[in-house]
Order: structure tokens, then C-alpha cells, then sequence
């Protein structure tokens, strides 16, 4: 989706509207495509002294498996950004500045990059989650099991050995 911004950039004060649903159902993210549902774009662009703002916040549906256990869950996101827009790259590398030289802004890329720049990137299903058994591999939220997890670790068993030694 293409942005025309020139009268934003020709006129002080002017302020436009932003509102848009953008689809990212195919983007791929961490071998899934979490973000079935559109993401929704609410926000303005506006010129304040000569200065080209756009501030925009995104509603993101994200699904995915979670880390820990491996069981699908859904979280919704809410996300604010700001970038000053330019109409030549001066050379400041800050990331707040996009360049837009012919008064064309692609909402749907900068979106995308702002939006996978927050995602989590270690999502759980709660914070409470107990994830996998390391020995039979079930799911400890759902069920117990009868392994015990006090064994040693091995590859600390030379540490072991010399503090049986010393002492």
C-alpha cells in the first residue's frame, strides 16, 4: 500500500489520516506464519514546522507455538511507532527518519519491519509454563510424570570427583 505524502510535505500543518488493514498471513516468521488475521493501522502523518511526522499504532493477532511446551497460543499485541520522514537521506542513521524521495511512502514494508522488530522472541503460552519433560517429553501443564529430574548433571562429573578429593 502506497502512502502519497507531497501535501503533507508541502503544507505546514497539514495532518493526514492513516487507516489501513495490512495482510501478513504469508510472512514467515520462525518456520510459522504467526499473524493469521490482518493487522490494523490507525494513525496520522502530519507536518509540524516543516518537520514530517507519522505516528501509527499497529493491532497485531499473533499465533504461534510456544517455546516451552510446544502448544499453540495466540496473544494479541498493541503497538505504537513514530518515524520522522524525509525526502532525502542526509546520512543520520538514526531509525526514527525513513527516506521517502518521491513523496511515496510503502506502508506495507515499513509496517512490516517496525512490527517484526517487536515481536517476542521468545513467546510462551503463560508465564507460568512448565514446558517439556527433558526425559519422556510430556507436556508438564497437562499431566506428571514419573522421572526424576535430580540427577546430576554429567558434564559436571569431573567437578564433582575433584571437590570429593579436596575436601
Amino acid at each position: 500500500m502506497q502512502l502519497d505524502l507531497k501535501q503533507a510535505f508541502q503544507q505546514e500543518g497539514e495532518r493526514l489520516p492513516i487507516g489501513a488493514e495490512l495482510n501478513f498471513s504469508d510472512l514467515e516468521f520462525d518456520n510459522a506464519c504467526p499473524i493469521p488475521e490482518p493487522v490494523k493501522i490507525t494513525g496520522t502523518v502530519e507536518n509540524q514546522n516543516m518537520v514530517v511526522v507519522m505516528r501509527y499504532r499497529a493491532e497485531v493477532g499473533y499465533t504461534r507455538a510456544c517455546d516451552r511446551c510446544l502448544d499453540v497460543a495466540s496473544e494479541d499485541f498493541v503497538f505504537d511507532f513514530q518515524h520522522i520522514l524525509a525526502t532525502e537521506d542526509n546520512g543520520d542513521t538514526s531509525d526514527e527518519i525513513v527516506v521517502v524521495p518521491d513523496f511515496r511512502l510503502d506502508l506495507y514494508e515499513l509496517v512490516r519491519e517496525d512490527v517484526l522488530l517487536e515481536l517476542p522472541t521468545k513467546f510462551l503460552c503463560s508465564s507460568e509454563c512448565k514446558g517439556l519433560c527433558p526425559k519422556c517429553g510430556c507436556n508438564l501443564n497437562r499431566e506428571t510424570c514419573d522421572c526424576t529430574h535430580n540427577e546430576p548433571d554429567p558434564r559436571l562429573a569431573a567437578l564433582r570427583e575433584l571437590l570429593k578429593k579436596g575436601g
